[in-house]
């Protein structure tokens, strides 16, 4: 009981920044927002607007849209205030181990491992629509046995139904060469993406611009064909309509199927430590990056819904597909290949996170440190955790659907946001006096509005997610009983007497010395 509800110190985490076995810090803060828009900025609004919109919101998901950014401000917030005060790889997972204990730690850890690897399998299948919808106006296209996953959703009947392919080609043939990419060193990968978010962000704007012109108002009417409520407890519909298979449906649970969006703005916290000056850096790019992104959200699905009826949108290329319904072939043709573009850096950002949370938890014995902590000597990545991610999202992109793996990767994302919220009110109150470049303003409000709001959403998701998420979360406690306890770096300490150096109750963080500070 004193292990799994040890703290880990704020020196120790501060310690492992200036050691040997670390990242190379190389990004500023041009470099971090622009990691956060390569991964905000892509399947949101490329891909998931169409789900939304088509079977939970109608225009109305413009709403959507503004009720999971105010989620995303509150959580930014706090997500800033401790990558500057404690910056090492390991994002939420770090935060719940230096105020909630190991156990709190290693259930974050292991969500985030869900969420970032399903995240990208997600992208992945994106990509590979959006790609195939690109080659098919120059004539070319895959085979229908290789285009698809297996299976499908269907929400009409509330069943999964097959389509007659064997697995997603496109979907897997990306994520190896994004895997080869990643292993190749943080600072090439960070290259790639920001020329990436330029081109994106020109087709972004060329949606809006030229999309206004090709408004009907009377696309937006009714505005909110599912109401405005779709507050739900558990998968069962208590404020609002009921869905086909009874699952909820209106703005809030729109907003809980796009809050994937967003999700690329905490990937930004995974890499404080290669940041050259972390604590006015990473805070910078959090926000700029989410600031940024919902704007271009909430004007991007006005458009999209205005364009075109909602009930025909494509859920796979709705946006490309949208400008071939009005005519504008030409413009499909671009969008596409934007998209291709944009949704790629995505998964770039997405998998290279999912390597640092394996980083993190490595170095600290919970996950064996000879494999996921191994850094190589030349590229200095953790390259065999960046090649495991590769292998794994590659299968579940090859094979899975994407309704089913955009709910699935939500609920772990809105469960990590509730985690960091939690963790800035225990350490405000814990260690008031370590030093923090970056706060959070209004607190306690801020992480309180931040923790109800997630746990709306959370809540506003249909049933099967809770289930996947507690039958993850089981098979993670099980490895953590028999290995991560045991193995366990904070277990070693309190065992020899070590912990007692550290003055828990007083840990005061210095401000990190970095390569912009020495």
């Amino acid at each position: 009981m004193k292990q799994i509800f040890a703290k880990k110190p704020l020196k120790v985490l501060l310690d492992e920044v200036v050691s040997e076995n670390r990242l190379r810090r190389v990004l500023g803060p041009v470099g971090l927002t622009s990691l956060g828009v390569g991964a905000i900025i892509g399947t949101g609004i490329f891909v998931l607007t169409g789900v939304a919109a088509h079977d939970k919101s109608g225009p109305a998901i413009v709403l959507s849209f503004v009720v999971s950014g105010i989620a995303c401000v509150f959580a930014a917030l706090c997500y800033a205030e401790f990558a500057s005060m404690v910056p090492v790889a390991g994002s939420a997972y770090t935060y719940a181990y230096a105020t909630l204990g190991e156990l709190f730690a290693w259930i974050i850890g292991w969500d985030l491992i869900l969420e970032y690897a399903v995240a990208s399998a997600t992208v992945a299948h994106g990509w590979s629509h959006y790609f195939q919808d690109f080659i098919s106006i120059i004539g070319i296209k895959f085979g229908h046995v290789i285009s698809n996953a297996p299976f499908d959703f269907n929400p009409v009947t509330g069943h999964l139904s097959s389509t007659g392919s064997v697995l997603d080609l496109p979907a897997i043939l990306i994520t190896i060469l994004i895997t080869i990419i990643l292993v190749k060193g943080i600072k090439e990968s960070a290259g790639v993406n920001s020329a990436i978010v330029i081109t994106k962000l020109a087709i972004v704007l060329l949606v809006i611009i030229l999309g206004a012109f090709y408004i009907n108002p009377a696309n937006w009417h009714p505005f909110a064909p599912f109401g405005y409520s779709g507050l739900s407890f558990f998968g069962r519909t208590i404020l609002g309509q009921t869905g086909p298979g009874g699952a909820p449906v209106g703005v809030l649970a729109g907003a809980a199927i796009i809050f994937f969006a967003y999700i690329g703005f905490d990937s930004v916290s995974t890499h404080a430590e290669e940041a050259k000056n972390p604590q006015r850096d990473v805070p910078i790019g959090i926000i700029t990056s989410l600031i940024l992104c919902t704007i271009l959200y909430i004007a991007v699905s006005g458009v999209l819904t205005g364009m075109v009826p909602y009930n025909k949108l494509d859920i796979n290329a709705p946006v490309s597909n949208a400008f071939g319904q009005v005519g504008l072939v030409w413009a499909q043709f671009l969008i596409s290949l934007g998209a291709v573009a944009g949704i790629t850096s995505v998964l770039l950002v997405m998998m290279l996170s999912q390597a640092r949370i394996f980083l993190a938890m490595a170095r600290d014995g919970l996950m064996p440190t000879k494999f996921f902590g191994d850094i190589h000597e030349k590229f200095r990545t953790p390259w065999k955790s960046t090649i495991l991610t590769g292998v794994f999202v590659s299968v579940l992109a090859g094979f899975l659907p994407l309704r089913v793996l955009a709910d699935l990767v939500n609920i772990g994302t809105l469960f990590a946001f509730v985690i960091v919220c939690a963790a800035v009110l225990i350490m405000r109150k814990t260690h008031p006096e370590a030093k923090r470049p970056f706060r959070a303003p209004f607190v306690p409000l801020t992480p309180i509005l931040g923790i109800i709001i997630s746990g709306l959403l959370m809540f506003s998701l249909p049933e099967e997610n809770w289930y996947r998420l507690f039958g993850w979360l089981i098979i993670g406690l099980v490895i953590y009983y028999f290995y991560g306890r045991k193995h366990s770096i904070m277990h070693k300490m309190i065992e020899s007497g070590e912990i007692e150096k550290y003055e828990i109750n007083k840990a005061v963080s210095p401000v990190v010395e970095t390569d912009a500070t020495k």
